[in-house]
């Protein structure tokens, strides 16, 4: 190897100064313009070169003087004598070389600092507030339901960390959201894995964590990284990490209860919409209730404490409130019961779950007797009769496996569910072979399902129930608008062969719920409303859910909607009260009404009514339903 020479020394220390960046460089260029202001100084001042007339300058004087034709080349105009103009004209071209290249470095260390601003990786100073992990087309409504939720307090901060460019993601807030004044959103641009990402939002500090699913294919295995960094950071507050997250297969529940065991509330979002597309598609008006449940602008579930009611019977819980609707209770263990026996005690440090529009609202009023009428509780109910049902599902996405399993556990036997998909039947029936149906029998047929003629030809008057399902792997504006042919059609073609079919429709984007209502379904499941609610419920409430996990599951009591002769005389005005009394006798719990006038009516929340005031009168039609917690 040959010798190494100075010159290539020099140049390989420059090359390593030149790469420490802006700091390093305006320092560097400080010292040497420094140096030469105070060398050429020096020289002016020994060297006795001075204007035209003067005898010579002083070292400060000669060094002022430099300095000045330094920075400013103008300054040398007015000088004197060829000797100094000479001089000054050196410090002149000296400034111009050293200074510009100081002034450029500047300039740009500074737009490098912009673009780092732009890009999002400064730290965020913030403590109490919550934290988004991902970006999805959850985040709109998600955010607009934890400003909901916070709109009593006078300053919160949501932080957004998420691997999308930070201008976009503003730009898209605030096109979507407009100017916000009692929410500060905050964007950073990031892994939510990476520990640094996750320590510049300070996520130690933050009061809750939610982690949206941005990739559907791989969510559970980035949720897992996700939380197992978050865990290596350890909390600055007393209280433990409060994280909610999406979770997309049953057996990651195990996992996450490993990695966080109390801290970590997972949610199987695609399970629960499973569950809510089949119970729904049962019973008209039920996603509107689901909706009103989860949304916090109006009725909310609250686990409340209520030490005087306990060793009173749920029975008498019930009539206990004028302005908020009894459904539960929460046990020692955590544990929870909805619509247990009108027999069962309230045990001390037991907690009710309840029905209220705000916290503030939970008041015991009581009921004396003579508010309730008991001549207009009228108990009469059909014997139900379990037939067989037919249900049309339309479309295919991976949720179907999970809303067959579900609806094999309601109907009857000797049902059959008929699957339309464009995927060949081979593939479809492969996937669908493992799942042992008990009470059903598949059929399938292959065809597009925005095509008129295939839905011409399925014969809809046989069927109960029609389930229109959107593609998840398109995009959701292309998704819901292929929905919405398929419902045009659908009605159509229903208005003249079965007038009486109930058609339960999945949509993606909320937007397009107006735009739907020219088909007139019966129900709409809206994806990313459900699931961002439900995300913003727990992140609020950690313990609301094992309340949903019971509400929507197939075993113990759910929501339903009966007809309102089965309780009360329709002759005469009757008060809530009565409503409840008439449930309770039934063994069920009444949480509100629905009147079938008010059903295509959006601005009155198509006919649905939760936590009425239980002293104001109602003059109920044949035709509307009460709803109430029941087993069946």
């Amino acid at each position: 190897m040959s010798k190494i020479t100075f010159a290539e020394q020099f140049r390989y220390r420059f090359d390593n100064f030149m790469s420490k960046g802006t700091i390093a460089l305006v320092s560097g260029l400080a010292l040497v313009s420094l140096a030469f202001i105070v060398l050429m100084g020096f020289f002016v001042s020994l060297a006795r070169i001075a204007p035209l007339g003067d005898t010579g300058l002083n070292p400060f004087e000669a060094m002022w003087a430099v300095l000045m034709r330094t920075l400013d080349a103008g300054t040398m105009g007015g000088d004197q004598g060829w000797s100094f103009r000479l001089a000054m004209l050196f410090v002149t071209f000296g400034g111009i070389f050293i200074i510009s290249t100081l002034i450029g470095v500047l300039s740009s260390g500074i737009d490098t600092k912009l673009e780092d601003l732009r890009k999002g990786r400064s730290r965020v100073i913030e403590t109490d507030h919550i934290v988004i992990l991902g970006w999805s087309l959850q985040i709109i409504t998600l955010i607009n339901q934890l400003i909901l939720a916070n709109a009593n307090r006078s300053d919160t901060c949501i932080v957004i960390l998420s691997p999308e460019d930070k201008v976009q993601m503003e730009d898209h807030l605030y096109d979507e959201l407009g100017k916000l004044r009692q929410v500060r959103l905050v964007c950073r641009t990031g892994n939510p894995s990476n520990l640094a990402d996750l320590g510049m939002v300070n996520i130690q500090a933050a009061r809750s964590i939610i982690i949206l699913n941005e990739s559907p294919a791989k969510s559970d295995i980035n949720l897992i990284k996700i939380l197992l960094a978050i865990k290596n950071l350890p909390r600055l507050e007393s209280q433990p990490y409060h994280i909610v997250a999406q979770v997309q297969d049953i057996n990651t529940l195990d996992i996450i209860q490993l990695i966080g065991q109390d801290e970590i509330e997972g949610l199987l979002t695609q399970d629960l919409i499973s569950r809510i597309i089949v119970q729904t598609c049962r019973q008209s008006g039920l996603s509107i209730v689901y909706l009103e449940l989860l949304d916090f602008t109006g009725v909310e579930i609250y686990i409340h404490e209520e030490p005087s009611l306990q060793g009173q019977s749920y029975g008498d819980i019930l009539l206990a409130y004028k302005d908020s609707a009894v459904i539960g209770m929460q046990l020692t263990d955590g544990t929870i019961q909805l619509n247990p026996s009108i027999e069962r005690i309230l045990q001390p440090a037991e907690k009710l779950v309840l029905l209220s529009e705000d916290d503030s609202t939970i008041r015991l009023s009581g009921v004396s007797k003579s508010a309730i009428n008991h001549q207009g509780i009228q108990l009469t109910q059909k014997t139900a009769i379990a037939t067989s049902e037919h249900t049309l599902m339309l479309g295919w996405n991976d949720r179907i496996p999970r809303i067959l399993v579900q609806l094999d556990q309601y109907v009857a036997s000797n049902s059959s569910v008929t699957l339309v998909s464009p995927f060949p039947e081979t593939d479809i029936i492969d996937c669908l072979k493992t799942l042992n149906l008990e009470q059903q029998t598949l059929h399938y047929y292959q065809g597009s399902i925005t095509e008129r003629n295939v839905l011409e030809s399925l014969s809809l008057e046989k069927y109960h129930h029609v389930i229109v399902l959107s593609n998840p792997d398109l995009d959701p504006e292309e998704a819901d608008a292929q929905t919405l042919i398929t419902l045009i059609y659908l009605r159509d073609i229903a208005d003249r062969k079965n007038p009486n079919l109930q058609i339960v429709t999945e949509m993606l984007d909320t937007r397009n719920q107006a735009l739907a209502q020219v088909a007139r379904p019966d129900d709409f499941v809206i994806t990313e409303q459900i699931i961002s609610r439900m995300l913003a419920q727990v992140s609020e409430q950690k313990s609301l859910n094992s309340v949903f996990a019971e509400l929507f599951s197939p075993e113990g009591s759910e929501i339903y909607l009966k007809p309102v002769s089965n309780y009360v005389n329709l002759n005469e005005p009757i008060n809530f009260y009565t409503v409840v009394e008439a449930a309770k006798q039934r063994g069920e719990s009444a949480i509100g009404y629905r009147c079938l006038k008010d059903a295509q009516n959006l601005a009155r929340g198509y006919g649905i009514v939760l936590n009425p005031k239980k002293d104001e009168l109602v003059k109920f039609s044949p035709q509307d339903r009460i709803i109430v917690l029941a087993d069946c």
